[in-house]
């Protein structure tokens, strides 16, 4: 069960041993608290009832007291008072006491020489207040509760007093008392029993969910936690859970496809280099080995430009690139493109800038410059004849434009081409196509410097519009330095992107 599982973490806590408390069950905690919960609402309910219907039966008593001593004082004010004072039923003793305290007459039974009451009590009762009388007084066993009632003409003036036992309300309360006791801890068995099941119910899909984890854990694979029937909050921790199970089987599949084209991209360039050093020695007499020696640092090259991607890239996944103000102030991105297109790239493919002459961006140089590099390196291996780089401020925002008019990408595959190792069926060769890096790269680090970049058509060929803030338009962020992080991947400005060296593709 769940609650098994629980007080089994609970009970090897590296905290030390759990309280004996917590190494109870959930559900036996549960039902515990539960039916304690219950005991003390019984208590407080049966002590409020005790309390209440001995206020009920005091004032029913007092009021039947009360109604005897009217009608005794009307016999007094119309001078028909008979000696003894009739007394319905014999529970009452009935007194007619004058202002010097004297008994003037009493029921049968009733003490004609001392009043039921002391002066001081006799006062409050004349006051209208009941009095608690020791049954004693009069020799009787059972306690009394006296009222009075005035009666007489004005000048002699008489106190009726009427004393009721308490015998039967006390003997009602007694049995009320007896009932609670004897319910209350039946009352509580069943409720401790209906708790313990309805939890237990109530638990079972939680140890559904346990056991539906262990069979994950066990035999991996695509499997998904029971949701249950029931619409409540473990149905949606269920979701929950199987919906991050979703989450997390599809990034260790990207993970696998990413490791599985990793190791491949990376063996195709050590198998041509083997491939290439293998002939060379087996036939030393043919083999030019400078040529072999060139062919070989071009497969290294590419080797290293490879690693550097890949872990520019697992730093980007990481958060160990991120955006930062650069510490020089904005970096004129016009200056950026200006130094990418300086660099030496062969082939007869003209690049021109147009647009303004300056456009500050809040970042460093060697993001930006890797951005540029990648747009035009992949625009002048798919231009015919010409790459445009343009640059527009629109106050907010560095807009970025490398045009080329090459045979562009259909609209569906535009968004394809940002996946990693993606290739278009046209640039399936490494030689043309490239390691399929070069776009997702340039996607993270836009996205890092708070940008946005996307695909359109140039009619002919493709345009790439990256947008990126300028100085005002982002506020200080000191989170790392990406330029540093760049930098460290072994190249004055993060990797080595040689313009037009005929190994990158579209799909970059």
């Amino acid at each position: 069960m769940a609650d098994e599982a629980v007080s089994r973490a609970s009970a090897v806590s590296p905290a030390g041993p759990a309280p004996r408390w917590l190494r109870l069950t959930l559900r036996a905690r549960l039902t515990v608290m539960a039916t304690g919960l219950v005991a003390l609402g019984l208590a407080a309910g049966a002590a409020l009832l005790l309390v209440a219907l001995q206020q009920a039966l005091f004032t029913g008593l007092d009021g039947t007291a009360r109604q005897r001593a009217s009608d005794v004082a009307a016999l007094v004010d119309s001078g028909r008072l008979a000696d003894p004072i009739p007394v319905v039923g014999g529970s009452a003793v009935v007194q007619v006491v004058d202002g010097q305290g004297r008994v003037r007459a009493a029921s049968a039974g009733g003490d004609r020489l001392v009043p039921l009451l002391e002066p001081g009590a006799l006062a409050e009762a004349r006051a209208g207040r009941a009095v608690a009388l020791d049954g004693a007084r009069i020799g009787g066993p059972d306690p009394l509760r006296v009222v009075a009632v005035q009666a007489g003409p004005a000048d002699d003036r008489q106190t009726v007093l009427v004393a009721m036992s308490l015998a039967q309300l006390e003997s009602s309360l007694r049995v009320v008392g007896i009932a609670l006791l004897a319910g209350a801890p039946l009352l509580l068995a069943a409720l401790a029993v209906l708790s313990w099941i309805v939890v237990g119910s109530a638990l079972r899909p939680v140890a559904a969910l346990r056991e539906g984890a262990e069979e994950i854990t066990g035999s991996g694979g695509s499997r998904r936690l029971p949701v249950p029937a029931a619409n409540d909050e473990v149905r949606r921790l269920a979701a929950t859970l199987n919906d991050m199970l979703a989450r997390l089987e599809s990034a260790s599949a990207r993970q696998r496809v990413f490791v599985a084209d990793a190791a491949h991209e990376l063996r195709s360039p050590l198998a041509a280099m083997r491939t290439q050093l293998e002939v060379a020695i087996h036939h030393p007499g043919g083999a030019d080995w400078r040529e072999t020696a060139v062919d070989v640092l071009d497969d290294t090259t590419r080797l290293a430009r490879l690693v550097d991607d890949l872990l520019l890239l697992a730093r980007l996944d990481e958060g160990k690139v991120g955006p930062r103000r650069s510490p020089a102030g904005p970096t004129d991105l016009v200056d950026v493109i200006d130094t990418v297109l300086d660099r030496p790239r062969p082939g007869r493919r003209a690049v021109a800038r147009t647009g303004v002459p300056s456009a500050l961006v809040d970042g460093d140089g060697d993001p930006l410059t890797r951005i540029v590099a990648n747009l035009v390196d992949n625009a002048v291996r798919h231009a015919r004849t010409t790459v445009v780089v343009d640059v527009r401020d629109e106050g907010d925002a560095a807009v970025l434009t490398v045009s080329d008019d090459g045979p562009g990408i259909p609209r569906a595959e535009r968004e394809r081409v940002f996946d990693r190792f993606t290739r278009l069926d046209r640039a399936r060769s490494r030689d043309d196509g490239g390691s399929g890096l070069g776009l997702p790269i340039v996607r993270s680090l836009v996205e890092m410097l708070g940008g946005s970049v996307r695909l359109a058509d140039a009619e002919p060929g493709l345009r790439a519009i990256v947008r990126l803030p300028t100085g005002s338009a982002r506020g200080p962020d000191h989170g790392p330095d990406h330029g540093q992080a760049l930098r460290d991947l072994g190249s004055p400005w993060g990797v080595d992107c040689e313009v037009g060296d005929g190994r990158q593709g579209r799909a970059k």
